[in-house]
């Protein structure tokens, strides 16, 4: 081996051990900054007018309920279709779904706590309230924005 040969493995080995990640991190506030601006892009395109959570949460009430609002402590059940934003792929569903409202993702904690019973809602769900960078599996991406059509169908 030449001295040059040396030379140009060893600038290569180098420049190598200085890369950097190509997946640039942002903090959770640039994050939901970027999530509510596509998720608020997306009401626009369809024509559809949400109300605004703070917390970035955008929310449809097709019918409103009549019965009492769950909090944290309640036990939910509920009929769902759970979407991605980005290509309305479902992901998840169910015709009965019973959980524990404080075992839920964030987006529905504060969303379902704002429905009486027996309403059905959408939820436009920023990815920080919902799975977050780490995703789910392999169904849902990091970062992804999610739509879940839900009834509220019992709160105990």
């Amino acid at each position: 081996m030449t001295m040059r040969s040396a030379s140009i493995i060893a600038l290569i080995l180098i420049l190598a051990g200085c890369s950097t990640s190509s997946t640039p991190t942002i903090s959770a506030a640039e994050q939901l900054a970027k999530d509510v601006a596509t998720i608020d892009s997306y009401l626009t395109s369809k024509g559809i007018t949400a109300q605004q959570d703070p917390s970035g949460l955008r929310y449809v009430f097709t019918t409103t309920g009549t019965g009492v609002k769950p909090s944290l402590t309640s036990s939910i059940t509920v009929k769902y279709v759970g979407k991605l934003l980005s290509t309305g792929t479902i992901f998840d569903q169910s015709t009965s779904f019973t959980s524990g409202l404080s075992q839920l993702i964030r987006g529905w904690q504060i969303g379902l706590q704002l429905m009486p019973k027996g309403t059905v809602a959408t939820l436009y769900i920023p990815s920080g309230l919902g799975y977050g960078p780490s995703g789910a599996g392999s169904t849902i991406p990091p970062n992804a924005n999610l739509i879940f059509d839900i009834t509220l169908t019992d709160v105990k």
